[in-house]
């Protein structure tokens, strides 16, 4: 009975563990696709005298095709299992949540910097912050990337 228990345990602990690394590495994935996003942003903004709202959209779309490649091949790769969907289909249903995500940076850091008045660029990564973790990683890792079981 013991023996069973601590191997449920083990069972248990891995998979916690499992998911943190998952999660962590979607974090990196998601800094490294931000930080070019980010970069565009300012940018193009400083630079161009582009609007940032706009800027944030040209910053999405590199962001996230450099976010897209990283989650499918090693964020969440399917090695024991395969995906859900084909490429085609997650490529479809990355793109519905990156134009989600666009909009509510767009619009999150409009209103915040229109009405708080705090700089672009700080509440944009506020913003960032909070569509990045409580967003799109569920809707990546549970949706675009689900694996069959």
């Amino acid at each position: 009975m013991i023996g069973i228990l601590k191997k449920e345990s083990k069972i248990a602990s891995n998979k916690w563990v499992q998911r943190a690394f998952v999660f962590a590495k979607a974090q990196v994935s998601a800094f490294i696709g931000g930080v070019l996003d980010y970069s565009i942003m300012v940018f193009i903004t400083e630079v161009f005298h582009v609007h940032y709202t706009i800027s944030i959209a040209i910053g999405g779309v590199v962001g996230a095709l450099v976010n897209f490649s990283l989650n499918r091949y090693w964020t969440f790769p399917t090695k024991q299992l395969r995906y859900e969907h084909s490429m085609k289909k997650q490529l479809f249903k990355f793109v519905l949540v990156v134009v989600n995500s666009i909009l509510l940076k767009s619009s999150g850091t409009y209103f915040i910097t229109t009405f708080l008045r705090i700089d672009y660029k700080i509440s944009r990564l506020f913003v960032d912050l909070f569509v990045s973790i409580a967003i799109n990683y569920n809707l990546q890792r549970y949706w675009v990337f689900k694996s069959v079981k």
